[in-house]
């Protein structure tokens, strides 16, 4: 019968157990009002009085009620376990997901070479599971950048260094420091040149920093460039040339170049090959422009082509005109000439369209001339300082032989400078 009070039996000890929960002050609040619920069905009143003593819904007396004939005072008590508030995030879910981030895609079986926040994201999610992180499961993108932030981790972005692969590094980085100190005594305090380097003969040494830069594109426009005009654009901003996007492909140029480190001017050869010959023709053109009388020092890398058999026996027609110094393997940025085509690129050559291959040729030898109008040395400043050169011998550091199998019989014993090694090429087979 509806209304009807159906009393709960309570030990004694559950009774002073839940008295005390409903008397304390430090409790729960929903483990006091609970209590407090208990006690009052268990002096015989109803649901509906207990709901409205404690001002709470009648279903939820009633859901109180079947908790404890399921499991007691410690059921009623307790919150059911539900979905509730998701985990937090440990220390050990951070670290775990930074150790995935710093993990290459590729060794995770994706295509991409490196992660992207979305990617990464997915990733982390499948794998959380079997690897004893449930909570990663469910992490947002946004949490996982700021794990990564706090991380100070960025695996989205790639930056440069270089190795030393050179085990003679710092022999061979000497050599090339006091040339460059020794060039640098040839000016004075406002940049001018006041002295000349002169070898143990005393001629007069011309030091030229000399390398290639293949594959110059020759890009051809699809249509006219539109000038920038006084006022800005439509929506207010700086006008700037405007270019169709497409373009088509003419071929590509080898430039070999040098500057002279003491004159500041600038020698070119442009060609469509990158050979042995055409180095060769490089040291041609720096042998016609300088005085017969003088010798010439290179400072270049270990291109296969510097040290060639072809640029020995050449080399052996012009005994003691040239002189290399090699910079390490794997350091050109040792080499001065990597500044001057770093400045060609962004002055000429970004974004340079023409209309015939022949075109970017001339207008290569065009920005030379310019350049060679009012010529700016290049100087090398780090690491001089503390170079004495009452201890060192400039004259003694460069080769005039660079390959020992093709130099002249009477330079047989001279030293060369080890040949770059080749890596082997990969075999392959046809099924």
């Amino acid at each position: 019968m509806a209304g009807v009070a159906k009393k709960i039996n309570l030990t004694a000890d559950e009774r002073e157990r839940l008295e005390a929960l409903a008397s304390s002050r430090t409790v729960a609040v929903a483990v006091h009002d609970r209590a407090k619920m208990l006690l009052l069905k268990a002096s015989g009143r109803t649901n509906a009085e207990v709901a409205d003593k404690m001002d709470v819904h009648p279903n939820t007396v009633t859901l109180l009620l079947r908790k404890f004939r399921e499991g007691g005072v410690d059921a009623a008590l307790a919150d059911a376990p539900g979905r509730g508030r998701p985990a937090e995030i440990t220390e050990a879910d951070e670290l775990w997901a930074v150790e995935k981030a710093c993990v290459p895609p590729r060794d995770c079986g994706h295509a991409a070479e490196l992660w992207y926040p979305a990617l990464l994201t997915r990733h982390i999610r499948s794998v959380a599971e079997a690897e004893g992180h449930p909570r990663m499961a469910t992490v947002s993108e946004t949490r996982l950048r700021k794990i990564l932030r706090d991380a100070k981790v960025q695996p989205w972005r790639v930056t440069y260094y270089c190795e030393r692969r050179d085990e003679e590094f710092d022999a061979k980085a000497h050599d090339v420091l006091v040339v460059y100190r020794q060039l640098s005594l040839c000016f004075d305090e406002a940049g001018e040149v006041w002295a000349e380097c002169v070898d143990a003969e005393g001629r007069a040494v011309h030091t030229v920093s000399v390398d290639e830069k293949p594959g110059i594109q020759a890009i051809a426009p699809t249509g006219e460039d539109r000038p920038p005009a006084a006022g800005g654009d439509a929506k207010g901003r700086p006008a700037t040339v405007q270019r169709d996007h497409e373009y088509r492909r003419l071929g590509t140029w080898s430039l070999i170049a040098g500057i002279d480190l003491t004159e500041g001017v600038a020698h070119p050869l442009v060609r469509e090959s990158h050979r042995s010959s055409d180095f060769v023709d490089f040291l041609k053109v720096l042998d016609a422009h300088y005085p017969r009388r003088d010798s010439i020092r290179l400072i270049l890398d270990n291109h296969s082509v510097h040290t060639s058999a072809e640029t020995q026996a050449y080399l052996n027609t012009v005994p003691g005109r040239f002189t290399f110094v090699f910079v390490p393997k794997h350091a050109s940025w040792m080499n001065l000439i990597e500044s001057f085509f770093g400045r060609m690129s962004r002055q000429m050559l970004r974004g340079i369209r023409v209309s015939t291959k022949e075109e970017l040729r001339d207008r290569i030898y065009a920005w030379f001339e310019e350049f060679n109008e009012d010529p700016s040395p290049y100087r090398w400043t780090w690491g001089i300082d503390g170079i004495d050169m009452e201890d060192e011998r400039p004259e003694s550091i460069g080769y005039q032989v660079v390959n020992a199998k093709a130099c002249r019989p009477e330079d047989m014993g001279k030293p060369a400078p080890p040949r770059p090694k080749r890596s082997p090429r990969k075999k392959t087979t046809v099924n």
